[in-house]
């Protein structure tokens, strides 16, 4: 059975067992990590320490929103990769094409998908287990409702989709994040989304 290291006192202690951490009397709060997991957590949000130890799964409230900086520099990774992508796809097709007019009418015609696949992108990035595209995901960044829980594709789409009115202001419904506490542009308070960082211990 894989170990569980436990702060106590602001210091990471063990490896301990599960019948260790039973003596231990260790509380949902307390910080936990095993050796798969990338970073510490409190024993409440573990799912097997909760059952163990009689805890009731609670829900914490987020406390560290991305600013919108990052998020520029996230959306700016997964513009590149959808890019990238259409960029494969792109030169595979014109290969099949003789006239060099069709090859380029054909490579640049296609530039107009770009958004509408990044979209849909996110919509079912952002509601998967990773809870965010690959570039949120580069940067430490999440998507959650405003109780810190996973969204749902619904409210990924509905998310998303509001990005449109973000658009059609020229940027405004972005530009009101830099001045809500909690980093949320328009689209996000429509949604009843936000956008977290990872907590560090």
């Amino acid at each position: 059975m894989e170990g569980y290291i436990v702060v106590v006192k602001g210091k990471p202690e063990g490896p301990y067992t599960m019948d260790q951490l039973k003596e231990l009397r260790i509380k949902p709060g307390t910080f936990v990590k095993t050796a798969g997991m990338d970073d510490y957590k409190e024993a409440h949000e573990i799912p097997e320490l909760c059952e163990l130890l009689g805890m009731k799964t609670q829900v914490r409230r987020p406390q560290y929103f991305a600013s919108l900086d990052v998020r520029l520099l996230a959306i700016i990774v997964d513009y590149f990769l959808v890019f990238a992508i259409y960029c494969v796809i792109a030169t595979v097709t014109v290969l099949f094409i003789n006239e060099k007019e069709a090859r380029i009418i054909a490579a640049l015609s296609g530039l107009g998908i770009i958004p509408i696949a990044k979209m849909i992108y996110s919509i079912v990035a952002e509601a998967s287990k990773k809870q965010g595209t690959y570039g949120k995901v580069l940067m430490g960044l999440k998507v959650t409702d405003e109780a810190g829980l996973p969204v749902t594709i619904g409210r990924s789409a509905v998310r998303n989709l509001s990005k449109l009115i973000c658009v059609a202001t020229l940027g405004l419904g972005y530009a009101y994040g830099f001045f809500d506490k909690r980093q949320q542009g328009i689209h996000d308070k429509i949604a009843g989304t936000l956008v977290i960082k990872d907590r560090l211990l």
